[in-house]
């Protein structure tokens, strides 16, 4: 029968990520115990069962046990020499002090010299779930010092460690030698085979307190072949929350950097914030410096990233200093209202490009306050700055608005089942060079849906909006109007439909069932003309497709309003089938009873009195195949004025194959005023822990390609390794040149728990 002992007064053991305690045993008297009885020795009640031995599984994790907790102990026998005053156990020891295990088949305690042994399958179980075997424990100094001979570990995140020796000095410091690490799964078909990776030290110390790893003499190998040394390696340990120290470096080479080599730098400031240095040195160029800042605070959050830099003028670049920053923040006020703010600046697209910030050809800059009353009502108050980043942007031309004022609320149900809303929209638009607008508006809807005994959907809709403009320059951009240049002006108008659709279903048995749905709308209310005396500042974009066939409006914005009456018609027809597959097809068009051209501008698809006709087709025979396509076809003859088509195949065997095409007509609100046709293909596989992607987009009406991309990476549970490639043919239309940066080759290395690596060419 197993002997408990519970002994109090424990000092420290050695472990991986926070010290553990063991016992200091007090004068106690001989005890010999016969096999199979059982004895209680001094500081135990007689007849108090002591606790059952935890596993590693009870222990919680990160719940490092109290200094002054009792340490219990069991093992098949126990004797004390009073003469010598040893403490021996033996046979399935296991001794426990809170969440802390110390298995052994043997373990002595010299109280003349205060060292403990022991020996034999030895086990210390970590509170974080973290495992140490040796064959043998020494420990001294009240246990803060100790030595190991044939270490090996299991850590946290997967890390196994093994050492021909280890020692412990302070408490906090695990030194080892001839140490061999990994984060790797043993092979399961040859368990002795070397991992992927691992790491090999001559030594390697454990710094427990700064839960830091550093190696010393240091070689990485992948299948025990060794491709890398380094006199100094240092990392945190699984169970490290985050700590400053320099990360994984970036090198690579590109025409307008040359070589260049990039050491980030992490600085945990606080629980609360943190810095990221990206110091970028070259060849070619002065040296670049990036900043990465995050704050947290009880009631919101900041983050800004930003970068000092020069272009020297080659690849037509500017010349002189560069940077930029790109920040925000969020702040909550109280349960319904919270602010924040965007300011984002760049001294030129390019810039962003050669060091890695990120394309981006127009930033925003805002800060605004929003509240929030349940799903009924929702205000907010902001102002607006905008920059444009290409050498062809004019921006004196580009807006800055404040303030910018909207608000909504939805009125309950009424007694018919209606629901009313109201909103209000109001800004001031301020530019440098062309029209300065400012405009107030407000909007009423209701929205009465009803169903017929035959099982028609009636809805009644009613819209009415109001707007009071005052601008200044109307003949400049974006409106260019001939009408009048400075002054102010009125808008009303007033829309009513009545929308009625049938779906009727039938069953086709084993096949599913089918719906056909017509759908008539007719909206009427007084004309509004072509309405070039009205500012423009949120109409402009307008995009006819099956999506916004039944607005009242067509338009996004309220500048342009749609007059006059019209039908709107269409046909939807769908087939379900059992697999959960489908095949859906919608065609419609609108007819405007008055000759009046309106606001719409040519190619529009609105401009006439019969629209053109839009349509929509979904085919989805099995659940891992679709086909999709939306279109616009001229009223008279068919011709195509817009078509997206894509596809998407995906195979149980991981591979996806994705492919389009893209026809829209030249936007005059658009720079370069052109069409767009487009082929697109990608193609993604999965083969075990391979992954691969490929994806391409091809202008037919150019003839050459627009983007190429291209992807290969594996992941296991120890190695990372990623290749990327990517060409843009997009120009500058200001030199006819490619982009700086326009191709990218890019390889990362990633060694888990440890860091990763990274090359980059341009």
């Amino acid at each position: 029968m197993a002997v408990l002992a519970k002994c109090l007064g424990f000092g420290a053991l050695l472990t991986l990520s926070a010290a553990p305690a063991f016992a200091q045993v007090s004068a106690l008297p001989t005890i010999e115990t016969p096999q199979g009885a059982a004895a209680v020795l001094p500081g135990q009640e007689a007849g108090r069962a002591a606790a059952p031995a935890p596993t590693a599984a009870a222990a919680t994790p990160g719940a490092p046990p109290a200094q002054d907790q009792p340490v219990t102990f069991t093992a098949e026998e126990v004797e004390y020499d009073q003469n010598r005053a040893i403490v021996t156990a033996r046979g399935h020891v296991e001794a426990w002090q809170g969440n802390r295990v110390l298995r052994a088949d043997e373990f002595t305690y010299d109280r003349n010299t205060g060292v403990a042994t022991a020996r034999g399958n030895v086990q210390l179980i970590e509170a974080d779930g973290q495992v140490i075997f040796a064959e043998s424990v020494e420990l001294r100094n009240e246990f803060k010092d100790g030595v190991l001979e044939g270490l090996r570990g299991l850590l946290a995140q997967n890390g196994r460690v093994a050492a021909a020796g280890a020692r412990r000095t302070g408490g906090n410091f695990f030194d080892l030698s001839r140490v061999v690490y990994s984060a790797c799964e043993p092979c399961q078909t040859d368990p002795l085979a070397p991992p992927i990776w691992q790491l090999r030290a001559r030594t390697a110390t454990l710094d427990q307190n700064a839960r830091q790893a550093r190696y010393r003499d240091a070689t990485v190998e992948f299948g025990g072949v060794p491709l890398f040394w380094t006199p100094y390696l240092q990392h945190p340990t699984g169970s490290a929350p985050r700590q400053s120290g320099f990360l994984s470096p970036t090198f690579g080479i590109t025409d307008y950097l040359g070589g260049f080599v990039e050491t980030p730098y992490y600085w945990a400031i606080d629980e609360s914030q943190d810095l990221l240095l990206r110091p970028q040195i070259a060849t070619n160029n002065v040296p670049n410096l990036g900043l990465e800042y995050r704050r947290r605070f009880n009631f919101g959050e900041i983050a800004a990233e930003g970068s000092l830099g020069y272009l020297d003028g080659s690849q037509n670049t500017p010349v002189g200093a560069a940077g930029h920053i790109f920040s925000r923040g969020r702040f909550a006020i109280d349960e319904n209202w919270r602010t924040g703010f965007n300011y984002n600046y760049a001294t030129s697209e390019d810039y962003l490009r050669i060091y890695r910030y990120g394309a981006r050809r127009l930033l925003d800059q805002n800060a605004y306050a929003e509240g929030f009353w349940g799903t009924d009502a929702y205000a907010r108050i902001d102002g607006r700055a905008y920059q444009g980043l290409r050498s062809t942007d004019n921006n004196s031309q580009i807006p800055y608005v404040l303030p910018n004022i909207y608000a909504d609320w939805q009125a309950p149900r009424d007694s018919l089942g209606g629901t009313f809303t109201v909103d209000t929209w109001n800004f001031a638009v301020f530019r440098d060079q062309g029209t300065s607008t400012q405009r107030g508006s407000t909007r009423i809807g209701y929205n009465l849906p009803m169903y017929d005994r035959a099982g028609g959907l009636w809805t009644v809709r009613a819209q009415s909006d109001l707007s009071a403009y005052a601008y200044t320059d109307l003949a400049g951009a974006p409106n260019y109007s001939t009408s009048a240049d400075n002054g102010s002006i009125g808008a009303a108008n007033i829309r009513a439909a009545l929308d009625w659709r049938m779906p009727f279903v039938r069953s086709a048995g084993e096949y599913g069932h089918q719906v056909i749905e017509p759908r008539v709308q007719f909206v009427g209310g007084p004309l509004t003309g072509n309405q070039s005396s009205v500012p423009n500042e949120d109409s402009i974009d307008l995009e006819f497709t099956d999506a916004n066939l039944f607005n009242l409006n067509r338009f996004a914005g309220r500048d342009r309003q749609e007059g006059g009456t019209r039908v709107d018609y269409a046909l939807r027809s769908a087939w379900y089938f059992p697999n959960g597959g489908l095949l859906e097809g919608l065609a419609g068009a609108s007819y405007r009873i008055q000759n009046d051209g309106g606001p719409f501008y040519t190619n529009s698809g609105l401009e006439n009195r019969a629209s053109d006709y839009v349509a929509r087709a979904r085919l989805m025979p099995v659940t891992w195949l679709e086909f999709l396509g939306r279109g616009r076809f001229a009223q008279d003859d068919g011709a195509m004025q817009f078509l997206d088509l894509s596809s998407t195949v995906s195979l149980g065997s991981g591979t996806a194959l994705t492919g389009g095409y893209l026809f829209t007509p030249a936007m005059p609100y658009l720079t370069p005023y052109q069409e767009r046709n487009e082929v697109a293909f990608g193609i993604n596989q999965r083969i075990g822990n391979w992954r691969f992607g490929a994806f391409a987009r091809y202008d037919v009406e150019l003839n050459r390609p627009v983007v190429v991309t291209a992807s290969a990476a594996y992941e296991d549970e120890c190695f990372l390794f990623e290749a990327r490639f990517l060409k843009r043919f997009a120009e500058d239309p200001s030199t006819n040149s490619l982009y700086p940066a326009s191709t990218v080759l890019l390889f990362r290395i990633g060694l888990k728990t440890v860091g990763d690596v990274g090359f980059r060419a341009i």
